[in-house]
C-alpha cells in the first residue's frame, strides 16, 4: 500500500518575498512604495513648470479683466 502526499498549495508571493493576502497581486509594502513613485515623478513634472501656467482654466489673470470695479 503506497500513501501519496501531496505538497501544500504555494500560497502567493510577491516579488519581494512577502505571503500576499486573497486576490491581491502585490503586498502592502510594494503598493505604497508604488505610490511614493508615481508621486515624487508628479512633483519633480510639477517642479519644472513655470508658475504663470498652473492658475485655473478660464481663469482671467488680472483683476481689470475680472471686472472689478475701482470706483
Amino acid at each position: 500500500m503506497t500513501d501519496q502526499v501531496f505538497p501544500p498549495e504555494e500560497e502567493g508571493t510577491c516579488e519581494c518575498g512577502a505571503l500576499l493576502e486573497e486576490g491581491w497581486t502585490s503586498c502592502t509594502k510594494c503598493r505604497a512604495r508604488t505610490r511614493w513613485l508615481r508621486r515624487q515623478v508628479g512633483r519633480r513634472i510639477a517642479a519644472r513648470r513655470p508658475g504663470g501656467t498652473r492658475r485655473p482654466a478660464g481663469r482671467p489673470s488680472r483683476k481689470a479683466e475680472a471686472g472689478v470695479s475701482w470706483t
